[in-house]
């Protein structure tokens, strides 16, 4: 299971591949991910029911069992049903699967929610009453998301950061931030979750803007606010792809010495399968982690 420790804590998002691909074309990358010693490796899940469940309980109990790394597995529940989610935590406590990120997930086009979880609370609170149901003497650690610059589907920052607190009130234990690109926008949603009393860990979400085409996509669906440094960078350099993929991975550098050195709880990579980028962020910082592993109180 995920501890918290004294010091910033440093990991990974993967994607199991395409349904045309084979499931092996993972592996090489979690095999290199493993290697750079990441506290945790989430696995993402697709957003249909539960019948989207097998490749990431596999890639998940990988991660775990062969690359000696702690893993955990996204739970999107907008189309599943309560019994869907039933099965899944049932598959996921027979793999040994001891982490959950509680999501919402996003709408599939075409296809109506269910409407048996509206929120990603009301997950929380099942998979919580899950935990209270076991007899094997195990729980399984329950996560959430959260949105620095808030959710696109609040009306505001106020509402989101009350919902926030709800989804942790109902059992959330550790929370994983959306990305941003501007780190004081990320000091100031800690500062409300302060005042408001989430007192959990909360790790801070970082995509390296490797590729134009991703991180508008990515931009699009949430709120966060691209810097002017960030938009002269996309400007100069996004129509090249190694100078983008080297200015991408110099900006994530820079984001994250300043989180680290500021004592954030961790810092989540969404690596996009992406071992080379990873890999070369960890020569960069790793020192940082392990200099100054006392985490401080953000002023």
């Amino acid at each position: 299971m995920i501890t918290t420790t004294n010091r910033t804590a440093f990991s990974f998002e993967v994607f199991p591949p395409k349904k045309t691909m084979n499931i092996e074309t993972v592996y090489n990358t979690l095999s290199d991910l493993s290697d750079i010693k990441p506290d945790f490796i989430s696995v993402t899940y697709g957003a249909g029911g539960s019948e989207n469940c097998d490749n990431t309980v596999t890639i998940a109990k990988r991660i775990k069992d062969v690359c000696g790394v702690e893993s955990a597995v996204h739970m999107p529940c907008i189309n599943m049903t309560k019994a869907d989610a039933q099965f899944v935590l049932e598959q996921f406590q027979a793999a040994g699967i001891e982490n959950i990120l509680a999501l919402r997930g996003d709408r599939v086009e075409g296809r109506d929610p269910v409407n048996d979880f509206l929120h990603a609370s009301d997950l929380v609170s099942f998979i919580r009453e899950f935990n209270e149901k076991r007899t094997d003497g195990k729980r399984f650690k329950i996560m959430g998301a959260c949105y620095p610059e808030a959710h696109p589907a609040s009306a505001n920052i106020v509402e989101d950061i009350q919902n926030l607190k709800k989804k942790v009130d109902a059992g959330a234990e550790h929370l994983l931030s959306q990305l941003f690109f501007d780190n004081e926008r990320f000091y100031a949603f800690l500062e409300r979750c302060q005042i408001l009393g989430i007192n959990v860990p909360i790790e801070a979400g970082i995509m390296p803007a490797t590729n134009k085409k991703s991180i508008e996509r990515m931009v699009s669906m949430t709120n966060a606010v691209l810097p002017k440094k960030f938009v002269r960078m996309m400007e100069r350099y996004g129509d090249e792809p190694e100078a983008i993929r080297d200015a991408g991975i110099a900006y994530a550098v820079d984001q994250i010495a300043d989180l680290v050195t500021n004592g954030v709880d961790g810092v989540h990579l969404y690596t996009m399968n992406n071992p080379f980028v990873a890999k070369q962020i960890n020569i960069a910082t790793r020192s940082l982690f392990t200099a100054a592993p006392i985490k401080k109180e953000l002023k």
